[in-house]
């Protein structure tokens, strides 16, 4: 991790992922584990009861693990149990084996299901309760999902102009043919839009006549639930979860660590607010970004990566890296001059940013950890405690 981590969890991150298309990672291994598995196998079994008994359905996610088995569109159910399960175990195996404790953390965040782990693990929800909003909505996001497709617009040029997106987003909804939304901003120059239908296509045929030169969009061609944009208005999933809040037991404790919401793009959970952040968490895009730049500015050193095999964020990270060093001459921060300032027209829209925000720069500098990883490379003992009398207690 670092090489003190227990010394420097001020200056940590905790981030967990979200639902893709690709959600066991190296569940098995750690499922197989002689000493993580019993952690894992308690979460896998207590977390997979629960889906089975909102959804009606058979579930069996120790199986699905131990055969190392993905889960597909038509398992979404299983999907957000399997994600969830696995964060939760990752965290009682860094804490129980490596007295490393998530409570020490300076902040921690989720994106799109990582933002209800995240409330968990900060001591707002039970997670039994909190997957309940997620899975009481999973079969009609399956369903809709069947005609939405994602794709990656970016800019090479300037900054993206999310008005300007939101605006033409919505000029092809009102043509009746389906309803295209921004997903997520993952930059300030990407954002990831869902489209019903056609719509992506058509975006990329009007997209040049309202952007600038360099600006392209990258189609993805699997289909994804409609979470965090106002498709879901269509089946009144927002109005659902907002009934379901009321009889949510919990929501009435700070989050400690502070959760970072990509929702608002704040830390703006108090002692009560979290359902009404809940209900705009399904429908409102994700702004990962705001929390990219959270932890830069806020002197972040480390950030631990929760679940199994995350990408999104770590790729964000990582793409915000390599276009730094680009832009700094020999590759180090101390060289930042008139020289590199020139060279960053290549970018122009990290050129844009790095006046006003030079905590940009630091984002070389942090250290990102995969923890699925750390914990299977790392020794793993049992840990005792000392009764009073003399005789050795274990802990796990």
């Amino acid at each position: 991790m670092a090489s003190n981590p227990m010394d420097r969890l001020g200056y940590t991150a905790f981030a967990f992922r979200g639902y893709n298309t690709t959600n066991v990672g190296r569940s098995t291994e750690l499922l197989a584990h002689p000493l993580y598995g019993p952690i894992f196998h308690r979460h896998l079994t207590e977390i997979g009861e629960v889906c089975a008994d909102a959804t009606q359905k058979k579930v069996d996610l120790v199986d699905r693990v131990r055969r190392n088995e993905e889960t597909t569109l038509e398992t979404y159910h299983e999907a957000i149990a399997l994600i969830v399960a696995a964060e939760m175990a990752q965290l009682e195996m860094l804490a129980e084996f490596h007295d490393i404790h998530l409570t020490r953390a300076r902040m921690i965040f989720g994106y799109s299901l990582g933002e209800l782990a995240a409330l968990c693990a900060a001591g707002v929800y039970k997670v039994e309760d909190a997957l309940r909003i997620p899975l009481s909505i999973a079969e009609d996001c399956i369903a809709m999902a069947e005609g939405v497709t994602m794709g990656v617009l970016f800019s090479r040029g300037p900054l993206l102009n999310v008005e300007t997106v939101k605006k033409l987003c919505l000029t092809i909804s009102a043509e009746g043919q389906g309803v295209i939304a921004i997903s997520a901003i993952l930059a300030p120059n990407t954002v990831l839009l869902l489209g019903q239908n056609g719509t992506i296509d058509r975006f990329a045929r009007l997209m040049h006549d309202v952007f600038p030169a360099r600006v392209y969009l990258r189609k993805n061609n699997e289909h994804w639930p409609p979470v965090h944009t106002p498709l879901v208005w269509q089946r009144n999933i927002p109005n659902r979860v907002g009934v379901l809040t009321h009889t949510l037991p919990g929501g009435f404790t700070k989050p400690h660590p502070p959760v970072f919401s990509l929702v608002t793009g704040k830390a703006s959970y108090n002692e009560f607010n979290s359902r009404e952040i809940l209900i705009q968490w399904i429908d409102h895009p994700q702004r990962l970004w705001d929390a990219v730049y959270e932890t830069l500015a806020t002197g972040i050193e480390t950030v631990i990566h929760v679940g199994p095999s995350p990408n999104l964020i770590p790729a964000t990270y990582s793409r915000l890296r390599e276009n730094v060093q680009a832009q700094l001459s020999g590759n180090s921060l101390n060289s930042l001059g008139l020289r590199a300032m020139a060279r960053a027209v290549r970018r122009p829209w990290l050129t844009a940013l790095l006046p006003s925000r030079t905590a940009l720069l630091r984002a070389p500098m942090v250290e990102h950890i995969i923890l699925e990883d750390w914990l299977l490379e790392q020794p793993a003992e049992r840990r005792t405690t000392v009764a009073p009398h003399g005789e050795a207690i274990g802990n796990s």
